[in-house]
């Protein structure tokens, strides 16, 4: 964690004061960490996270900060989990079947562009129907899969992902975040106390939940692999 930086926080000036009980010390103005708060918070975190993953639920992972988003986008396809990383549109949760409208017609555009019943329009119109699925695809394609509202969402940064938070206070969404020291942590229903600007700070902690998420969804198939192998036993017994 100290190599990854996770413990640099703001300026003093910039801090929220409910974060205090995080706060390890102050160098040079600048706010430090404690990082055994962040290991206990971070487990908390996983082992939340874990269960959803577990039960067969969705978690959203929201980062639209440059040095996280491919980060993050990356960590999210491992679990074929759903992410947001370009830009979040407002409704995306509150307004869902709006959104998925908006999927559904660009993965219309999508197949009817591969199945080639766009060869009789012309050129132009090809390249606009081309741009329009890019345009969609860079915002929406992160959700595609995403069939209803997540169970949770993970947000790096939850003062720059507010709308995001907003809309899942308003739905009753678990929420769990990466908070630095200018941000509440009071805001997230599982706050991780780190460094939400250093790239590899976001990585460290972004790989922990994930990993915890791949334990949940391995649970996940033995349970099933389980009940699997005794209902066949049971159909074996009765014949």
């Amino acid at each position: 964690m100290l190599d990854a930086g996770v413990h640099f926080g703001h300026l003093k000036k910039k801090w929220n004061p409910k974060m205090l009980p995080y706060i390890f010390m102050e160098r040079k103005g600048i706010h430090i960490i404690d990082l055994n708060k962040t290991q206990e918070k971070l487990e908390e975190a996983a082992a939340a996270l874990k269960q959803i993953a577990k039960s067969g639920r969705k978690i959203l992972f929201v980062a639209t900060k440059k040095q996280a988003k491919d980060i993050v986008a990356a960590m999210a396809e491992e679990v074929n989990m759903p992410y947001v990383t370009e830009r979040w549109l407002g409704g995306m949760l509150t307004n869902f079947a709006t959104i998925r409208k908006s999927i559904k017609k660009m993965q219309g555009i999508d197949k009817m562009l591969g199945d080639g019943t766009f060869e009789n329009i012309t050129k132009k119109e090809k390249l606009m129907l081309t741009r329009q699925k890019g345009k969609l695809e860079k915002v929406l394609g992160g959700i595609e899969n995403l069939g209803r509202v997540p169970a949770a969402i993970f947000l790096v940064d939850i003062s720059h992902e507010h709308l995001a938070l907003a809309e899942a206070h308003k739905l009753g969404i678990r929420t769990i975040g990466i908070v630095d020291t200018n941000s509440d942590p009071n805001m997230v229903d599982f706050a991780i106390p780190a460094n939400d600007d250093a790239s590899k700070s976001v990585q460290l902690i972004t790989k922990y939940c994930v990993d915890a998420i791949k334990e949940g969804l391995s649970d996940r198939k033995k349970d099933k692999d389980k009940e699997t192998e005794e209902a066949t036993e049971k159909e074996e017994v009765a014949g």
